[in-house]
């Protein structure tokens, strides 16, 4: 709407400018003249005033009913002061020479710019709340009498039965009735891992069943269930974290009250002294240019370009008031896994019983673990690649199967060969052997997932799966603590796993064990602290803790969900990104502030000279004169803003790595059997 109203406002304003006997005089050209050219300025300026000055009119009147004078207000009573002594002085009403038709054409049409690239800037692609809608299927299979109807999961019911197929979305939160299956519920934890649920375990509505078909008694429906719960979370987050006002608000409302106070001096004054006509030129002059030009522009170009300049840094700003309020950030709240960590496992640690060798307990693993698609075989089976004696073992697999949950099962060389994590230990009775314990016993001290080899009922080895710390993750640790920014950790996973993340990364505060509906609670938790919090996270159930935050930034890979919910999306997965929001958020308000200077310092200057106050010394502002004074502020001010374009936005110059850690660290993945 503002573009349209802007690029017809522009059209319409060249002819105005070209016939205004004002801009003329000033230029040294004689007008056009032909029948009619005299009216070009004041029909042309109504319909600019009409059509491209409506939304200001509109907004300048909710601002005075709401009794909350703004930008809006600022602009609606310049633009109808000016068109009314425009219209005035073209009818010869009074003989005055106020004739603003040019600059109420200008007028409008760089307000409409400024609204205009304030909301492209602004604009989110769609809402967290449809984002989340979208996660839920439209149909469910609901079991009656032994087969199966497809139903809308509207007209499910608690303790419906539905069927859950293979690759299928639970409709609905429930109880596994009949079968067991592991469910992909990144939607909900952003956690990459599959989990497994068995019968009598709950599940989620909109999560998924990636490998077997299940039998699901429907606990909740519609706005009882967990996804809702999120939703009604997110809802409340977005409209506590929208009230803030913007700065060029806060510096037009008092603008307003300056303009409209040095308006009515003005007109008592000159009244008083006994010239009533210099009292209505001098009021409508200063009304006219304290309308601010440059004040219009100052903050949204600098948004404009702000996001330009992030976009190209990898940075994607969706929340105005994010960029206002990451330079004031105490702590940042970083999501674990797949934010801090890959969300990747890798094979970290090997042990062999005696008489079996490093490369053959490797070989024999991933040999039967290559046709398994589960994250923890493909670092195995990747494990044994990089091993010099595994890599040279061509051995292949036959008959392979897996339990969801325990392992899996293989025939190599002949031999029986299980891999497997504590569930599998516990169904064979199979107890680890002495000369392994020590070290598995480590491994699962620090939080390590735990998988054993066994061949033909015989433990022959163990290996750890841990996930992998992101090698960008201390750096920016470290850079974000170096300027006085705590940083925090919050997981879901077990207490010893989040602390041998945290003391390996020299994190300030680990929230451990925290349940996917309580990361907005640990928000607000720090808030009542007095800090002001930016959230990273990835997931869903990120989304309400985002939200809540003063500024949440969602990692780009991660759920729609998240990223609709976060006022700052990063295109990578570089956690140091957060430093290029920092170092934008600084520089952008420098530039904020330097531009309402200039633009305030013209308001300042120019509307006691409009005013008047200098006449007894025979210095008097003309109304064409304080027009070039408001053109030559709005220039400084454009000028300024481009000043952005040369500040540095690479992560890797904020925030370098050290050779070493280009070397991935691995750190304690929750669980990480299969």
């Amino acid at each position: 709407m503002f573009r349209d109203r802007f690029w017809w406002s522009l059209i319409l304003s060249i002819p105005v400018v070209i016939f205004s006997p004002m801009v003329a005089h000033l230029l040294g050209y004689h007008l056009p003249a032909f029948p009619g050219s005299t009216w070009i300025p004041p029909v042309l300026g109504t319909i600019i005033f009409v059509y491209g000055g409506t939304p200001f009119l509109k907004g300048g009147w909710t601002e005075l009913k709401s009794r909350q004078p703004g930008m809006m207000l600022l602009i609606a009573m310049a633009i109808t002061v000016a068109f009314v002594a425009s219209w005035v002085t073209t009818l010869g009403l009074g003989g005055f020479d106020l004739d603003f038709w040019w600059e109420l054409a200008l007028l409008v049409t760089i307000m409409l710019l400024g609204h205009w690239l304030e909301m492209r800037a602004l604009g989110a692609a769609s809402s967290a709340l449809d984002a989340l809608a979208a996660l839920l299927p439209d149909e469910a299979e609901k079991v009656i009498d032994g087969t199966t109807r497809t139903v809308a999961i509207s007209e499910l019911v608690v303790d419906d039965v539905v069927l859950v197929r293979a690759g299928a979305r639970v409709p609905a939160d429930g109880t596994i009735l009949d079968g067991a299956a592991e469910f992909d519920e990144a939607m909900i934890t952003g956690e990459s891992r599959p989990v497994f649920r068995d019968t009598g375990d709950k599940v989620v509505a909109g999560t998924v069943a990636t490998d077997n078909t299940v039998r699901i008694r429907v606990e909740a429906t519609g706005g009882d269930t967990t996804l809702a719960g999120i939703q009604r979370m997110v809802a409340d987050a977005q409209e506590s974290s929208s009230r803030a006002q913007a700065l060029a608000d806060r510096a037009a409302a008092l603008l307003f009250w300056f303009a409209l106070i040095s308006a009515l001096i003005t007109a008592v004054v000159w009244t008083i002294i006994g010239s009533p006509d210099d009292a209505v030129v001098r009021t409508v002059t200063v009304l006219v240019i304290a309308c601010p030009h440059a004040l219009g522009l100052a903050i949204p170009l600098v948004i404009a370009i702000s996001t330009e300049r992030a976009a190209k840094s990898g940075v994607l700003i969706k929340d105005r008031m994010a960029l206002e309020r990451m330079r004031t950030i105490d702590v940042v709240l970083f999501d674990k896994t797949g934010t801090l960590t890959k969300g990747e496992h890798a094979v970290t640690g090997v042990a062999a019983a005696v008489g079996v060798t490093e490369g053959e307990l490797l070989a024999l693993a991933a040999a039967a673990e290559a046709d398994s698609e589960h994250p923890v075989a493909r670092a195995i089976v990747a494990a044994a690649a990089a091993h010099p004696e595994a890599s040279r073992r061509q051995i292949r697999a036959t008959g392979f199967s897996a339990a969801s949950g325990r392992g899996v099962r293989a025939t190599v060389d002949g031999a029986e060969i299980l891999v497997g994590g504590p569930n599998m230990l516990r169904e064979f009775n199979l107890t680890t052997p002495a000369e392994l314990t020590d070290t598995t016993s480590a491994w699962t001290g620090r939080g390590a997932g735990v998988l054993h080899i066994v061949r033909d009922g015989q433990i022959i080895g163990a290996v750890a799966v841990e996930d992998k710390i992101r090698p960008e993750s201390r750096a920016a640790v470290k850079a974000l603590q170096d300027r006085g920014v705590k940083v925090a950790m919050i997981t879901g996973d077990a207490q010893q796993v989040a602390q041998a993340v945290g003391q390996d990364l020299g994190i300030d505060e680990v929230f451990a064990e925290v349940l996917p509906q309580d990361k907005d609670t640990k928000v607000t938790q720090l808030q009542e602290r007095g800090l002001s919090v930016a959230m990273v996270g990835d997931g869903v159930n990120d989304a309400p803790a985002l939200a809540r935050a003063e500024v949440g930034i969602a990692i780009g890979a991660g759920t729609d969900v998240a990223m609709e919910s976060a006022g700052v999306v990063l295109a990578s997965d570089d956690p140091r990104a957060v430093l290029s929001m920092i170092e934008l958020s600084q520089a952008s308000y420098r530039k904020m502030i330097q531009n309402l200077i200039w633009a305030s310092g013209y308001n300042i200057v120019a509307v006691p000279l409009a005013a008047g106050v200098l006449t007894p010394i025979g210095i008097l502002l003309p109304p064409a004169a304080a027009a070039i004074l408001m053109s030559l502020s709005t220039i400084i001010v454009a000028l300024n803003a481009q000043l952005l374009r040369r500040i540095d936005l690479d992560p890797t110059h904020l925030a370098p790595t050290s050779p070493k850690e280009e070397h991935t660290t691995p750190t304690p993945a929750s669980t990480a059997v299969h």
